[in-house]
């Protein structure tokens, strides 16, 4: 792989025990390419979906934040932690034997919707510009205020010797984590996240994903490019829009255009007449748009 010409994503199954900042640095050694980013942190415990963005794909990253994230979780009824998850200190233990199937199940439709949740104090939220997670490990007191997060669907997949498997698909700044506490205070004897797997997350799911040790292989056959996915998939749920070759120069040249789109919305995608990604434009007064990203001709290009 051509480091100069290396830009699309690569989108990692992560295995529980590492980083994400190690997937970040992995894809570095792989591609040969610095500016590699990813979108939307994984805890080491957890698994899944996590695209790294390599090149001018780091530039398209902050239109997958609104994307909703889907997660399965493995929920322990009996014991809180002070991480909420397993990795942590219990806190506390209870008698949790009449949590089963059926309390599971009916407790879950509270946490649909526009909830309030209180993060965790082990988190990266930051409270007047420090982690959260280093107020806690210095044993500092420090007031954590809840917000309001999205829950689009919440739903028991199994139960079984005291713990459920359950599905959530979640907005941005959700901690299933959260719910898995919660979970245990509402039914009783606490509850904590006892594994966690991302399927789904920007638009990307984990039939896009790939293990580490393929990625390295792909890399040590010379194909790494059979897994780079193109720079539009960060945007694919936009709407488009195709313009003829002076459109296209005046988009490469940051010039705004004008032209009323199939449908209403504040960002559009742009392609050349070939088929080539311009960028993202945004709508500004009537149907003026504005190239707000713009991609370089080249090619860079990944179908």
């Amino acid at each position: 792989m051509d480091s100069a010409e290396t830009h699309g994503f690569l989108i990692i199954d992560k295995p529980p025990g590492v980083t994400s900042f190690s997937m970040v640095a992995l894809v570095r050694t792989l591609t040969g390419v610095r500016r590699v980013g990813h979108a939307g942190t994984l805890d080491p415990m957890a698994s899944g979906v996590l695209p790294v963005a390599v090149g001018q794909a780091a530039r398209f990253i902050e239109y997958m934040d609104d994307e909703l994230k889907s997660y399965v979780a493995r929920v322990r009824f009996g014991s809180a932690t002070d991480t909420y998850d397993a990795e942590g200190q219990p806190t506390s233990t209870g008698d949790a034997a009449g949590v089963d199937a059926a309390a599971v199940a009916a407790a879950l439709p509270a946490f649909v919707g526009q909830i309030e949740q209180t993060p965790p104090v082990y988190s990266a939220l930051k409270v007047s510009g420090k982690p959260l997670y280093r107020y806690a490990r210095e044993g500092a007191a420090v007031a954590v205020a809840s917000r309001m997060v999205y829950v689009e669907h919440a739903a028991l997949l199994s139960f079984d010797a005291g713990e459920a498997e359950i599905e959530v698909r979640c907005g941005k700044g959700t901690y299933i984590r959260s719910i898995a506490h919660d979970l245990g205070q509402r039914l009783g004897g606490g509850a904590h996240l006892s594994a966690l797997r991302r399927t789904a997350t920007g638009g990307f799911t984990l039939a896009d994903a790939r293990p580490p040790g393929e990625l390295r292989a792909l890399a040590n056959e010379g194909r790494l490019d059979d897994a780079l996915l193109a720079l539009d998939r960060a945007v694919e749920r936009r709407p488009a829009a195709i313009f003829d070759r002076d459109h296209t120069v005046d988009l490469r040249c940051g010039r705004d255009v004008a032209f009323e789109p199939a449908a209403r919305a504040d960002l559009c995608r742009a392609y050349s007449a070939e088929g080539d990604f311009l960028g993202v434009l945004r709508q500004g007064e009537g149907w003026l748009w504005h190239p707000e990203k713009v991609v370089p001709a080249g090619p860079q290009q990944v179908k």
